[in-house]
């Protein structure tokens, strides 16, 4: 299996860009990842691009991301996985590169959510990322379906609402110094728990905010690596988990089984533990959902969250920062180019240009949990290429 590279990466702002289409972002993003490979970039190189997008407004996705970006004489893939869809296109150009198929990859994420075509309505959007026989309904959708689980968190742990509350100030302070993020504002604990209420236990700052945006990123092989920089950032590992839908089916409300099965596979793969992770993107789409994570990928034992938050050790200067970019919480999230803008950051964090610069960052980790709880991605980066 050949060692694959990342060598670009760009990214649209993330908010509300009723003045931009899918057409517009999708040019944007790949040409920021183009501009931003050192030694300069032929698109005539790429092999095959990957294009995560959770719902078409536009009609044929791979045709729009050819068309639009001018990729016409490769073969385009359309995937979608929930909210997992962009680190799962990672995944599949890091398959394809490794596998020795192709020596040069684009994959690029994007969403429209604040505005649909007169074919999709926002209903059939939320209905596509929650099962319709048995969750959509009875009502469960995305607040509701997420609440049912930190609901029983809170129950059965120590946490409470104001170490989420902790967590949205965190995302929040983290926001306002990146440029892309869509909410650059600070906010205060007492805000976040007087805010109105979406679906106890999650009031109005506790949600992520709908988004439009576009993210890419170029893979190369090992092989080719030197053409394009001297300082790649390493794939080092990838791994996807699935769960039960039917919460009904779950055994247990208070972890992700998906993000534990994804984070196993890529921490193997990569050869590293959750205590090598410098800096980490994490799917804080409910400011609940943050806390699990913490635990499902390994920085603490189990019902520790809380411990982390309130001790600053998952802010920017702390043990294992989460989310310098503010994350979904801040940044905003637009599904199908969510996990693809992680793995921005990341690149940027680990090349030592980040607008939230983690000092030393040598390891990082990009997460994406979806669907009804039911599909997470993981993937790992690394300034060392591994054994």
């Amino acid at each position: 299996m050949r060692r694959v590279a990342m060598v670009g990466a760009g990214m649209t702002q993330f908010g509300e860009l009723f003045h931009l289409g899918i057409k517009d972002m999708l040019p944007m993003a790949v040409g920021e990842a183009v501009a931003s490979v050192d030694k300069g970039f032929d698109r005539g190189d790429i092999g095959a691009a990957w294009f995560g997008e959770l719902v078409s407004t536009d009609g044929f996705a791979s045709g729009i991301l050819a068309d639009s970006c001018g990729l016409l004489d490769i073969p385009v893939s359309h995937l979608e996985n929930a909210c997992a869809t962009g680190n799962d296109a990672v995944r599949h150009g890091v398959m394809a590169i490794a596998s020795g198929m192709y020596d040069v990859v684009l994959v690029v994420g994007a969403d429209k959510v604040r505005e649909t075509s007169t074919r999709t309505t926002f209903w059939d959007w939320m209905g596509m990322t929650r099962d319709s026989a048995w969750d959509f309904p009875l009502g469960l959708v995305a607040p509701a379906n997420f609440a049912l689980h930190v609901n029983r968190y809170l129950h059965e742990s120590p946490a409470t609402r104001e170490h989420m509350a902790m967590v949205a100030v965190k995302n929040h302070r983290h926001g306002v110094s990146n440029p892309k993020a869509q909410l650059r504002f600070e906010i205060t604990i007492e805000q976040v728990l007087n805010a109105p209420m979406v679906v106890e236990p999650f009031g109005l700052f506790d949600c992520t905010p709908q988004s439009d945006g576009a993210a890419a990123v170029i893979l190369v092989a090992e092989d080719v690596v030197d053409r394009y920089t001297d300082r790649p950032v390493w794939v080092r590992g990838v791994g996807l988990g699935v769960d039960r839908v039917m919460h009904a089916h779950k055994r247990d409300m208070t972890t992700f089984p998906p993000t534990v099965k994804a984070a196993k596979q890529a921490y193997a793969m990569a050869g590293v533990g959750p205590g090598d992770i410098d800096v980490a993107e994490c799917h804080d789409c409910f400011t609940g959902v943050e806390l699990i994570n913490y635990e499902d990928l390994g920085f603490c034992e189990r019902f520790g969250a809380h411990k982390l938050v309130e001790a600053g050790e998952t802010s920017v200067g702390g043990r294992i920062p989460v989310n310098p970019s503010g994350g979904l919480k801040a940044k905003g999230h637009p599904p199908g180019a969510t996990g693809v803008a992680q793995c921005v950051e990341l690149f940027e964090q680990l090349r030592g240009d980040a607008s939230n610069q983690v000092d030393g960052a040598r390891v990082a980790l990009a997460h994406n949990i979806g669907g009804p709880t039911a599909v997470s991605a993981v993937t790992i980066l690394g300034t060392a290429r591994g054994g």
